[in-house]
């Protein structure tokens, strides 16, 4: 077994030593480097021009952490989407870059007729919402969720995005006491079923009521079809982020209320978006 390298060796040599401690992580090398770059108090940017610094004392305490496999965006606080930085902690669902899919399913939908009125149903840290009217820039949005601690992410998120007079957040339960209708409806609502397995830093660390909806996932769904139905404006569109199995499942939901679903790939070719008109 190879030998760590020393507490006072350089950056490279102490990103080498925790990337292998990070064998769980489907990117270790990255996750270093953020933590890296968080304990030094700059951008990765500036550690990958300059590895030829001292290594913060601190930087292991964030190792340790990481090997407890608790999310990278709860050690460092934040989590890069789309355009923004958003903070992210415990209590809210952290971004994932699978989740830009639906941003760009949106965008290129309203490309050149911009919606003036934004719906984000299970808004987590304000997610969709805030990347959306960063786009849109004369639109304004409601965000909605049922965890008082990821509101209180999101409203903070707005204010340092500078779209706190743009996006408003409400404590709810999905539709419940909503009224008027909205050009465009987002959702990344939990899709996981009761039975399936999540890594340990998912299953360990992000709150259970964004994740799990019922023993087919589909829980949820059921709710919002008829939702999204009564709230979506003549003219608009919604669209929902689906787990890749469930295309044919909530697609059905959708046509069940009148809607004609398009599906959208994300990166990886799988299923992950699906707009309804």
């Amino acid at each position: 077994m190879a030998e760590a390298a020393p507490r006072t060796a350089g950056v490279r040599a102490a990103l080498g030593e925790a990337a292998a401690r990070f064998g769980f992580s489907e990117t270790p090398r990255l996750d270093a480097e953020l933590l890296m770059a968080h304990a030094l108090g700059i951008a990765r940017a500036a550690l990958l021009l300059d590895m030829e610094r001292a290594v913060p004392e601190g930087f292991w305490t964030l190792v340790a952490r990481r090997e407890r496999q608790e999310p990278v965006a709860y050690i460092t606080g934040s989590r890069g989407f789309w355009t923004l930085d958003l903070a992210v902690g415990p209590g809210a669902l952290v971004p994932r870059a699978d989740s830009e899919t639906l941003v760009e399913a949106a965008v290129a939908h309203f490309r050149g007729r911009e919606p003036a009125t934004l719906l984000d149903l299970g808004t987590g840290p304000g997610t969709l919402l805030l990347a959306l009217l960063d786009e849109w820039r004369d639109a304004c949005g409601l965000g909605v969720d049922r965890s008082a601690e990821a509101l209180r992410y999101a409203r903070g998120n707005a204010a340092a995005c500078g779209m706190e007079r743009r996006a408003r957040f409400v404590l709810g339960d999905w539709d419940a006491g909503l009224a008027g209708a909205f050009d465009c409806i987002v959702t990344n609502p939990p899709y996981i079923g009761l039975g399936e397995v999540l890594p340990d830093e998912v299953r360990l660390h992000e709150p259970a009521g964004a994740l799990f909806a019922g023993a087919d996932g589909l829980d949820d769904y059921r709710r919002l079809a008829p939702a999204i139905r009564r709230l979506l404006a003549p003219g608009g569109a919604a669209f929902l982020e689906i787990g890749h199995t469930q295309a044919g499942a909530v697609t059905a939901l959708l046509e069940g209320e009148g809607f004609a679903v398009t599906l959208h790939r994300d990166l990886a070719g799988r299923p992950r978006v699906l707009a309804a008109t």
